[in-house]
């Protein structure tokens, strides 16, 4: 099951678990779409995977399944995963 993260690691902009803004890798890094699109160019910074729209977890199951409340922030700053 997904974490649902609840900001952009790049930015520390609120993502909440319905945001059609969030985006992750295989990995659940989050970001939201103005860093993906911007700054990183759709690969993820840490593991250098794509990014993608995070699916949207219906509210009904969001009460039995909570979306996480730690939060997650490059100190270093976001820039792409060199090759």
């Amino acid at each position: 099951m997904l974490e649902l993260r609840p900001n952009c690691e790049c930015c520390d902009k609120d993502l909440s678990p319905d945001s059609a803004e969030a985006r992750i890798c295989t990995y659940e890094c989050t970001f939201c779409a103005d860093c993906v699109d911007g700054v990183l160019k759709g690969v993820c910074p840490n593991c250098g995977g794509n990014l993608v729209a995070r699916p949207i977890r219906p509210a009904a199951m969001l009460a039995k399944n909570p979306a996480s409340t730690k939060r997650v922030l490059k100190a270093e700053g976001c820039a792409p995963k060199a090759a």
